[in-house]
């Protein structure tokens, strides 16, 4: 068991499993944007070493920018996404491939979407270390799902809580009570 913050965190997903399920899901991409030239949209701050590690297992030639925003509060999501950086590429018929920590409500991807769908582009597609689900409120489903996970708070390997946690090479779940995982 871990502490972060005030909260005590159980181990979840090791970083050997989570190499390996990246490696799986960099080729499955390189297959679908063979001669393609991918734009990759990672999410700040959350998928910055998930992006990052799947940038460099990806084969085919690409590009990778990042938009930040916000949707969390502590450990529950606010339900209000906030846009904080913006991209400047153009996206005019481009094929972008938005990188998330997790996609959970679907809030946060819903929001994204919209945006990213006025810049003309010609696919857009979700790929998400972990998703969530039970915890859907919007109709939202990745193409490349890493990890699909129970309604459960997660820290580590970027993912944090209260801005702690991040830096963790494993994934960790809260625990729920003494003994639970």
């Amino acid at each position: 068991m871990i502490t972060v913050g005030d909260k005590d965190f159980v181990p979840f997903i090791e970083r050997k499993t989570i190499e390996a399920r990246i490696a799986a899901l960099a080729l499955q991409i390189s297959q679908d944007y063979q001669a393609k030239r991918p734009l990759l949209v990672g999410v700040l701050n959350g998928a910055f070493m998930f992006a990052a590690d799947l940038m460099k297992e990806i084969s085919v030639p690409c590009e990778i920018s990042f938009v930040k925003v916000s949707s969390y509060q502590q450990a529950a999501s606010t339900g209000r996404v906030t846009q904080l950086i913006g991209l400047q590429e153009d996206l005019t018929g481009r094929h972008v491939v938005i990188v998330e920590d997790i996609v959970d409500t679907g809030l946060t991807m819903s929001e994204i979407l919209t945006e990213l769908q006025k810049q003309n582009p010609r696919s857009v597609e979700i790929t998400t270390l972990l998703f969530k689900p039970e915890a859907l409120r919007k109709a939202i489903r990745p193409r490349y799902v890493g990890f699909e996970i129970a309604n459960r708070f997660v820290v580590g390997y970027g993912l944090d809580y209260n801005g702690l946690g991040r830096n963790l090479a494993d994934l960790y779940v809260l625990a729920e009570a003494p003994g639970v995982a």
